[in-house]
């Protein structure tokens, strides 16, 4: 179970455009994540992505946040508390600030990337528990090179609603990269087409995209880790399923409110 909500933030990231054009501040979605337990697919926890405005000294940002919470029948079996937040420039999305701090079954992380776009390095700080240590926790710091255009997971998920994806064939792929435990990843998606979909927020026709992660065998199968996006100007995920080694799950949209378009 650990680390399955990575994977489904995984399951719904992409590449980057220059211009932010597909959601504002303000903009909040709420996700049922089932996961496939003795055989019966269960709803286990809520997802949430929200944006809002931040103004510093010297500039305003946006927020993106993603939380994972279990419901509550189900946290004596398996506590989930996960929040994963970037700051970044609300017209380009170029990160400067990631942050991920999670709570699952009692193993705790948290991570912290500082983004230098000039040198094309990430100052990054881990926390994790530690029975060696007194305090309870152990903490490294390390400055990580990155490849021109690398991004955190959750500035990835909020770039893929930018891409042209009308103008792609059917069958048409692409990969980028992203920063996660400080190693770089690609990941790559292709377009399967177009399917209209029944969804809490009404039918849907969607792009349909295959996700599958280059050398690392996480995301188990072919074409068994799709996202579904709506086929509009704000390109909302409203479906997405994946599988990995120790089985298989879903993320179906609740609920949609704030948006752009």
């Amino acid at each position: 179970m650990k680390r399955i909500f990575a994977l489904l933030l995984l399951t719904i990231s992409a590449t980057s455009l220059a211009q932010n054009n597909a959601f504002q501040a303000g903009e909040k979605l709420s996700f049922t994540a089932s996961y496939n337990m003795s055989g019966l697919l269960t709803d286990l926890a809520e997802v949430r992505m929200e944006t809002s405005e931040v103004k510093t000294s010297k500039s305003t940002l946006l927020r993106l946040k993603c939380t994972a919470t279990t419901y509550s029948k189900w946290d004596n079996f398996f506590k989930i508390r996960d929040i994963y937040e970037s700051y970044v420039n609300p017209k380009t999305l170029t990160p400067y600030l990631y942050q991920r701090d999670i709570d699952e079954g009692g193993h705790y992380k948290f991570v912290k990337y500082t983004f230098n776009h000039k040198t094309n390095t990430v100052k990054s700080l881990r926390r994790q528990k530690s029975k060696n240590f007194e305090s309870g926790f152990w903490d490294r710091n390390d400055v990580v090179n990155i490849n021109y255009g690398t991004k955190d997971l959750v500035t990835t998920i909020y770039h893929i609603r930018n891409l042209d994806i009308h103008k792609a064939p059917v069958g048409a792929s692409d990969s980028f990269t992203v920063l996660f435990d400080n190693k770089e990843r690609k990941v790559s998606f292709t377009l399967l087409g177009k399917e209209t979909i029944s969804t809490n927020i009404g039918s849907k026709e969607c792009y349909k995209l295959a996700i599958s992660i280059n050398g690392s065998d996480i995301l188990k199968g072919n074409n068994d880790n799709i996202l579904w996006l709506t086929a509009d100007a704000n390109k909302i995920p409203v479906y997405a399923k994946f599988r990995v080694a120790v089985g298989n799950g879903e993320l179906k949209i609740k609920s949609a409110t704030g948006l752009k378009n």
